[in-house]
């Protein structure tokens, strides 16, 4: 069974390698939408030609970050690319099986024969610290290990799986969040995802701050509490505030965050 994530990029030096070496080593190929990067995203995935890394597609950026068109281009390379499943991942998230020994290739195929077509992730964010704010190198996963459980709403949040179906499978209807197509059968067991928000104060002013949002795409309510942050809003948490990761297999799902640190004043249901 094929399994294909299609990755959207802008601007991932830091993370695009940890990205593709992951998914890869879990069988999963990769289709990636360069959208005007200006630093080495392009030449770090380039050298996972041949690897699994199915193509890179530059996408126009226009001075702006517009999410819609890169969602409605996933669904469009969705309907035509040969595979079995696919998946809508984000550059710094390490999507995982729902146990260690598995691959991620090996849990949907074992979703398919069940009789299921989409999986949800349970989303759990990790964040620096006051107490340790900078892990802004190549080695971030395992110096930045303290996290918590992110779910906004009773539905599920992440239902960005789903298997090849014969009609366009609808994504950027929900930013991104969950599919839609007749016939929707949900697995019951949410699939873990780690999901690096960002790797240190400066990282956070670069990724979210130095970004112009799509004003047509604020006006609907989707970048809102990205667009209105500043680097003086920014506060990290402590290490209290937080769980210790031990490992995949004990990511504590209990009483998960409605809202992320970094965007506290306000619910966070869009991709940024």
């Amino acid at each position: 069974m094929r399994v294909v994530a299609i990755l959207a990029a802008f601007n991932e030096e830091r993370f695009i390698q940890a990205c593709l070496e992951h998914l890869m080593s879990h069988g999963v190929d990769v289709y990636l939408i360069d959208n005007g990067s200006t630093d080495r995203t392009v030449a770090v995935a380039a050298q996972f030609a041949g690897r699994g890394l199915i193509e890179i597609e530059h996408f126009p950026r226009d001075g702006q970050y517009s999410w819609r068109p890169l969602l409605e281009r996933k669904e469009a390379i969705a309907s035509t690319l040969d595979a079995d499943w696919f998946m809508h991942v984000d550059a710094d998230e390490i999507r995982l099986p729902p146990r260690s020994g598995q691959t991620l290739a090996g849990a949907l195929a074992e979703v398919d024969r069940q009789g299921y077509n989409a999986v949800n992730f349970m989303e759990f964010a990790f964040v620096p610290t006051r107490e340790e704010p900078d892990h802004d190198h190549p080695d971030f996963q395992s110096t930045l290990r303290r996290y918590y459980a992110f779910a906004p709403n009773a539905e599920p949040n992440r239902l960005n799986a789903w298997k090849r179906q014969p009609e366009r499978v609808e994504l950027a209807w929900s930013g991104g969040h969950r599919v839609r197509f007749p016939g929707l059968r949900i697995y019951p067991t949410s699939f873990p995802m780690r999901h690096y928000l960002f790797l240190s104060l400066p990282h956070a002013v670069r990724k979210y701050i130095e970004r112009t949002y799509d004003p047509d795409e604020v006006r609907r309510g989707w970048h809102a509490a990205r667009a209105r942050l500043t680097a003086e809003s920014i506060a990290l948490p402590s290490e209290a505030e937080l769980r210790l990761y031990e490992s995949d297999d004990r990511l504590d799902a209990s009483n998960p965050r409605a809202t992320h640190f970094l965007f506290n004043s306000a619910p966070l249901t869009e991709k940024p």
